[in-house]
């Protein structure tokens, strides 16, 4: 098995929240098991900012979100899960007790991950009957966002869990990438550690304030890091030498007494209320969930500009991105065959989120367009216009577009469109889209679009081939039964 069909999720906090968004967004049903009273709460603020942040990520198809359940008991929750994720408190009492306890009530062949950040795998494991199939499994914040995996096996971790884990985040657009070995914090939060030891003697010693600091790393190198990491960046620093040259040009400074982290600052109450009144001033009245939408349109914003990186193969997490939206569109978010073809099609569900809204409340213009481009392309996956058959150098290019906006769609409106074709022939398809509310069947807006058969690596307009041809002409036959919809051949201007 390559993917997770079921997964449970122990804990709902930061980090839990997070787990269950990234499962939830990718299809996946979700089984959570939270005593704390306010957890449906928490999860549910978790995963509204998820869905506003790929609503801004990516334009390709989300497949139907999973089912979010949640259980009276441990045992409830993992029962029929094959990945089981735990994200309790940070305490090996606690953690060691709630996986014993998952390993007792799971299936066999289920994998269990912690999102511990530095507790060792093999202690978390000591108790466990079946510690072959456990693994840390530790995320970064925000989980629905930030692709990395830090994946460590203990001593009993089988070589063959750390692989099946690794195979199974792909899907869902996660980079699972192994620790070799098992240390205290792992990779990633030694090295924030180290550079968190120096950032708090800078503030003890009053060189800086909170927010200086910030800026001199989101200003300056933390903008190469998040293509690049470390070790690629000083490589370029190292001219066309390289890396051997850098080493020898700065490896000396090592010895040189310029930072302090062999030295623990004292965390004492005066240092905690500096630090506490400057990170207050440097928020400027923003609350937490504030500042988390902030991070996360920041955040799309670079990871779509990495998507277009190194010619438009993408780079770094951006390619991993570019690499998980062809698998959304290969699987064409989910099944679109019409129940009933004599009928417009029924080819796109969503809802308004919260990042298709202007000022008004009411979707942007450009979300219409978004929606009704969607829509054709749900036709023409239906037609066998996938992304096999784009990567083969044919496609449909919308040649023109008439939009009529009818009624408003608001904030959290489920809305759905449905399409008719009008005409079609070798290299013509012409379609009439129409946006309905679910709830009242209202009509929203309507689209009506040309779109033309072209070989992509000539330029120019081609014969579609008569697989295609065949299924769109089946249509066009049930939808000309139909007659012509109200405001078909309609222009910019023209009276009612």
């Amino acid at each position: 098995m390559t993917k997770i069909s079921k997964a449970a999720c122990i804990g709902g906090g930061v980090i839990g929240g997070g787990w269950i968004a990234r499962f939830l967004l990718a299809g996946i049903d979700v089984d959570v098991f939270d005593p704390h009273p306010e957890a449906s709460r928490i999860v549910g603020e978790v995963i509204a900012n998820a869905e506003k942040a790929y609503a801004m990520l990516t334009g390709a198809p989300l497949p139907p979100r999973g089912r979010l359940t949640f259980c009276e008991t441990l045992v409830e929750a993992v029962a029929d899960a094959d990945w089981i994720q735990e994200s309790v408190p940070e305490r090996l009492d606690l953690k060691r007790g709630v996986l014993t306890e998952i390993d007792a009530a799971a299936r066999p062949d289920a994998l269990i991950g912690s999102s511990t950040s530095g507790l060792l795998p093999t202690d978390l494991q000591r108790d466990m009957r079946h510690p072959e199939r456990f693994f840390v499994s530790h995320p970064y914040n925000p989980v629905y966002l930030l692709p990395l995996v830090e994946l460590v096996g203990g001593e009993k971790t089988s070589a063959a869990t750390i692989q099946a884990a690794i195979a199974r985040l792909a899907p869902i657009g996660m980079k699972g990438v192994h620790i070799a070995k098992e240390i205290e914090a792992f990779v990633g939060d030694r090295l924030l550690e180290a550079l968190w030891r120096e950032a708090l003697w800078l503030i003890h010693d009053d060189i800086c304030t909170v927010e200086t600091l910030d800026d001199v790393i989101r200003y300056s190198f933390g903008l190469r890091w998040a293509q690049m990491g470390l070790f690629q960046t000083y490589r370029i620093a190292g001219g066309e030498a390289g890396m051997r040259h850098f080493l020898a040009q700065f490896g000396p400074c090592l010895a040189w007494p310029w930072t302090k982290l062999t030295d623990v600052v004292d965390l004492d109450d005066a240092l905690i209320e500096k630090i506490g009144r400057q990170s207050d001033e440097q928020a400027g009245g923003l609350s937490i969930r504030e500042l988390e939408r902030i991070r996360d349109e920041n955040l799309v914003g670079i990871l779509q500009a990495l998507k277009g990186g190194d010619g438009g193969k993408g780079w770094g997490a951006g390619k991993l991105l570019k690499e998980f939206e062809q698998s959304l569109w290969a699987n064409g978010g989910g099944e679109t065959m019409p129940a009933d073809p004599s009928k417009p099609l029924r080819l796109v569900e969503t809802k308004v989120s919260p990042a298709w809204v202007d000022y008004n409340g009411h979707m942007t213009e450009h979300r219409y367009l978004q929606v009704f481009g969607d829509t054709s392309d749900a036709l023409l996956r239906l037609v066998g216009v996938d992304l096999a058959y784009v990567e083969a150098g044919h496609s449909y290019y919308t040649v023109e577009s008439h939009i009529r906006h009818l009624g408003e769609a608001k904030l959290g409106q489920a809305i759905h469109s449905a399409c008719q074709i009008l005409a079609a022939d070798e290299k013509r398809l012409h379609v009439f889209h129409t946006l309905y509310e679910t709830a009242t069947g209202e009509l929203i807006a309507t689209a009506e679009q040309m779109l033309l058969h072209v070989d992509s690596r000539e330029g120019k307009a081609a014969a579609a081939p008569a697989v295609v041809l065949d299924r769109v002409k089946a249509i066009a036959a049930s939808h000309a039964e139909l007659g012509l919809p109200e405001g078909a051949g309609r222009h910019v201007g023209q009276r009612r």
